[in-house]
């Protein structure tokens, strides 16, 4: 992992969806430049709402503090928009676009004169999505559908990715691909990858992030990163 000053920080984040019911509380985070972390917990802990946040998409929070390489920005501004991209673990949007025509729409949206194609037909490939590129996203089944957004992302290649349950509704064979994609990304850009799956994170991730009653309450990096350790911290021998 190359060490630099964080392309983001969220210092004292708070959200909610009703009020007098916070789902995240005090929430902080920062993410290096080319690096993959993994953001776990159970059920409910707010990691959807957290990307959620990220992606314009829930209004009702506050922050003592959000910047992106130093600078005080605002989540719903071009210049953050442009640079970030989600992947949803489900996603009904763009139900009448075929994969092509959303490619063509998201790349316009974030300013890209071009992609590169030979790198999006090796995604296809990489996804066995071949035969849908030409269907209605609405026809598609959930995996092929997260295919479309994951193949948009990794061709677009904002400096920071994030993705929400990516893993759910994917065939064996595509997810190995995914989590290719997902090491190799450090390249070009940073990756926050939220999941239920344990042991995807710590396969791809240089830290694991563990979000409990609405904040981070432990970080895993390096040679603590191991499955087993992890798996105690989220105190899973409560639901067994």
């Amino acid at each position: 992992m190359i060490k630099t000053d964080p392309i983001l920080r969220v210092q004292n984040l708070s959200a909610w969806y009703s009020s007098g019911r916070k789902v995240l509380t005090d929430f902080s985070i920062e993410l290096l430049e080319h690096e993959v972390v993994g953001l776990i917990g159970l059920n409910g802990a707010g990691k959807t709402t957290f990307l959620k946040v990220l992606s314009g998409l829930l209004p009702t929070y506050s922050a003592e503090e959000i910047c992106l390489r130093g600078r005080n920005v605002k989540l719903r501004e071009n210049a953050f928009k442009t640079c970030r991209y989600t992947v949803f673990a489900e996603d009904d949007s763009f139900s009448y676009f075929t994969f092509w025509e959303y490619l063509s729409y998201v790349s316009a949206a974030y300013h890209r004169k071009s992609v590169d194609m030979s790198a999006v037909t090796a995604l296809i490939q990489g996804f066995h999505f071949g035969d849908y590129t030409e269907v209605l996203l609405k026809d598609l089944s959930t995996g092929n559908k997260k295919k479309v957004f994951l193949i948009t992302a990794f061709a677009l290649k904002p400096e920071l990715l994030f993705l929400d349950e990516p893993v759910n509704g994917l065939d064996f064979q595509s997810t190995e691909f995914l989590y290719q994609q997902i090491a190799g990304y450090k390249t070009c850009g940073t990756v926050l990858f939220s999941s239920h799956i344990l042991e995807s994170i710590t396969m791809t991730s240089d830290r694991v992030l563990v979000l409990e009653e609405g904040r981070i309450q432990r970080t895993f990096a390096g040679e603590r990163l191991d499955a087993a350790q992890i798996r105690g911290a989220l105190r899973y021998e409560q639901d067994v």
